[in-house]
């Protein structure tokens, strides 16, 4: 390779940055790893014509390509000095290094990176981008940018993105989009001329955020085609993008990318000040979508500071109880959990202030001396006493306008000069980036975090930020999610340093705030509010995209869902959450005797399977009919598999046929059980086919090749229905 061309490589994927006689470098190739000669000749093979009414000469992609370099798309820098200077002319160094790329610590073992180096002295403005590829595949790209002039007028940021080449290949768009209780719906389409731009204003990641944007050959799948992705490790404001232009870009055919969503006048650097750009990841595979979720899994579970120890079961109140904070049902119900193999206890909503409802109280947190005369203690020693670990429900960064909290401090309510914005489930944001009610809430917490040992947190937001500015000295409106997601981040890791065996989840009216920005510093999120598990199936499927399993929370919810008033068996309940860090969220005091009988052996199964649950690798099976969902982990080796199928509803054909078993090896076998465990379907069938009386009895003992390429017959499920196979080695 020549001298001012450095290459990165991890995880089968390799990305070619190349010098550009001190402007700019650009990527010269982003894609699956090829040996050195080949990466030698991408220059010389895809060098592009001067075709007419364009640039007189050949142009490259820059890193930060804008129209300077010939880019008339989206800029991926985008700033001006009092309306002016808003054409830079970089000067740029590149170099191979141990840069931090953005996020917590610097580079480690089996990661390669790259600094890019940029100046423009006619802006006034010196950007540093910092790559790095890790031994998985996922390239984290970090951006700087810094206000070199000494002059007053500020440098008004209006974009810095990350963006990296697609070739014309990908020509096909993935991306998710969804409400509450119904998060994480896929969409796609061709990648046609122009951008689709995916932007989140709500001040956190929101139910319709897509999690990854994919682009990708023509009917990709979970288990075939090549795709490029990214995704935004950002709780605020955020963009992805994929856009094409007739002449194309460079080189390539279509960029993808994103970054933070600026409000004007957001971003105003002074002399001197630089802004830290939240950082994108990008990943590539070409082995459909599994490939992406394999390679970012194990990306995140080797982040320090990930929770290995195993998931333990819980039981949330919220559903249970709701408001109805009663001591002697609430031990009850934890006597009851123990007695089935719960192993953590959360108190949901309603312990604190004058909270009966949801309309007051919010933000008082002071444990109610009306409803808890002796304080939380009687209940966190019941449950400690139990066995079980003690989890509290938070919602830090609100408040009601009916608190003490407000009638102390009504300036730290987020909003403008002319007064509170519209309430949205009765609530308005806590201003944190105001150091009062920062560090008002922190002494809060961590003084009940501390008096009662609490294990867990849910972290609760509950709504989106309408009209997000603060009222600075002068009282002049100022935009305020960069501030407030800092603060939030601040608050998070503040608690986590005082407490450091402290576990917290990320719940944002369910699954509105699910980011790599916010899992740096959470260990779970709530999925979604709806518990309705024929729903979950979906939402859990393509939330797995990018969040392993053991992060996901997945409870059995009562027999009617509280969301959507559908009846649902228990062994569906049970089997769907099994598909990620599983827990109840139901009154089981009211259970019967066989229904406890069912929960204690899943709870138990739980616990058995959960090293594979919590370490293997997501699978999903490609199957034509929708109508069945078949999926769960297959272990890192191999040779072991726990696999969910879930008729979803009424198929085309009178039976769903063979299915493929996804990520076995064909050089195993394996023995097949059905774990009567998580529960046994209801049938519309006459006979089943012929492997399930064996399955369902000692095992099933057949070759992981069979499996994978003819697949497995399955049973006419009534929709609503499913089963849990579980596959071992075969022995002798």
């Amino acid at each position: 390779m020549t001298p001012d061309t450095v290459t990165l490589r991890g995880g089968g994927c390799a990305l070619v940055l190349s010098g550009d006689g001190g402007g700019l470098p650009h990527v010269a190739y982003w894609g699956a790893d090829l040996p050195d000669a080949a990466l030698a000749d991408v220059a010389l093979v895809t060098g592009r014509p001067v075709p007419h009414n364009q640039l007189d000469l050949p142009w490259h992609l820059s890193v930060l390509p804008t129209s300077g370099e010939g880019w008339l798309g989206t800029p991926a820098f985008a700033a001006h000095r009092a309306g002016g200077r808003t054409a830079p002319r970089w000067v740029a160094t590149l170099e191979a290094g141990d840069g931090d790329p953005g996020t917590n610590g610097r580079a480690g073992a089996g990661e390669a990176t790259a600094v890019v180096r940029a100046t423009a002295s006619d802006v006034g403005a010196e950007v540093v981008l910092r790559y790095r590829l890790d031994e998985h595949g996922v390239l984290v790209v970090g951006s700087e940018l810094t206000n070199t002039s000494t002059e007053e007028t500020p440098l008004d940021v209006g974009a810095l993105r990350a963006v990296l080449p697609l070739p014309t290949r990908a020509d096909e768009v993935l991306d998710l989009t969804g409400r509450w209780c119904r998060e994480r719906s896929p969409q796609r389409r061709p990648l046609a001329d122009g951008t689709w731009l995916r932007t989140g204003r709500r001040g956190r990641t929101g139910h319709d955020a897509t999690l990854l944007l994919v682009a990708g050959t023509a009917g990709f799948g979970f288990r075939s085609g090549e795709v490029w992705a990214t995704h935004v490790a950002w709780s605020g404001n955020h963009e992805h993008l994929v856009e094409r232009l007739p002449e194309g870009a460079g080189a390539h055919a279509s960029v993808i990318g994103g970054g933070e969503a600026l409000a004007p006048g957001e971003l105003r650097l002074g002399p001197g000040e630089t802004y830290t750009a939240p950082p994108v990841v990008f990943v590539h595979s070409t082995e459909g979508l599994d490939g992406l979720t394999r390679s970012l899994v194990r990306h995140q579970r080797a982040q320090a500071g990930y929770r290995s120890t195993p998931r333990p079961l819980v039981l949330n109140t919220w559903e249970a109880v709701y408001f109805e904070t009663d001591l002697d049902h609430l031990k009850r119900l934890a006597d009851t959990g123990a007695s089935i193999g719960v192993e953590r206890f959360v108190l949901d909503d309603g312990w604190f202030g004058s909270r009966r409802d949801d309309h007051r109280g919010l933000g008082d947190w002071v444990v109610s001396p009306d409803v808890w005369p002796d304080g939380l203690g009687p209940l966190v020693d019941h449950v400690k006493g139990l066995g079980m670990q003690f989890g509290l429900w938070f919602e830090p960064e609100m408040v009601n306008l009916d608190s003490d909290l407000v009638r102390a401090h009504p300036e730290w309510v987020l909003g403008p000069v002319a007064g509170p914005p519209h309430p949205s489930r009765h609530q308005h944001v806590l201003d944190l980036a105001d150091p009062g009610a920062f560090a008002h809430v922190l002494e809060a917490m961590s003084a009940l975090i501390g008096t009662y040992g609490i294990d867990f947190v849910k972290w609760d937001h509950n709504r989106d930020l309408h009209e997000a500015v603060r009222t600075d000295d002068g009282g002049t409106d100022r935009p305020a999610v960069r501030a407030q997601t800092f603060a939030t981040y601040r608050l998070l890791d503040e608690l986590r340093r005082r407490h450091p065996d402290l576990e917290i989840e990320s719940c944002s009216s369910g699954g509105a705030r699910v980011d790599l920005g916010v899992l740096a510093r959470t260990d779970r999120v709530w999925t979604s509010d709806c518990n309705d598990a024929l729903e979950r199936v979906a939402i859990q499927r393509w939330t797995g995209l990018l969040v392993p399993p053991e992060r996901m929370g997945s409870h059995v919810g009562p027999p009617t869902a509280h969301t959507t008033h559908r009846h649902l068996d228990l062994s569906l309940r049970m089997l769907v959450a099994l598909g990620g860090h599983a827990g109840l969220e139901w009154d089981i005091t009211t259970c019967d005797p066989d229904e406890l009988e069912a929960l204690r052996a899943w709870s138990a199964l739980y616990r058995e399977l959960r090293p594979l649950l919590h370490g293997g690798d997501a699978v999903r099976s490609d199957h034509p009919d929708d109508s069945i969902d078949v999926g769960g982990v297959v272990a890192p080796d191999r040779s072991a598999a726990v696999l969910t199928v879930v008729q979803v509803a009424t198929g085309r054909g009178v039976t769903p046929g063979a299915v493929p078993l996804p990520g076995l090896d064909p050089g195993r076998t394996y023995r097949v059980r059905v774990r009567r465990e998580a529960g046994l379907p209801v049938t519309v069938q006459v006979e089943p086919p012929a492997w399930w009386e064996a399955a369902t009895g000692e095992g099933l003992v057949v070759s992981g090749a069979a499996l994978g390429a003819a697949g497995l017959a399955m049973p006419a499920l009534l929709p609503g229905q499913g089963f849990l196979l579980h596959l071992e080695p075969a022995q002798g």
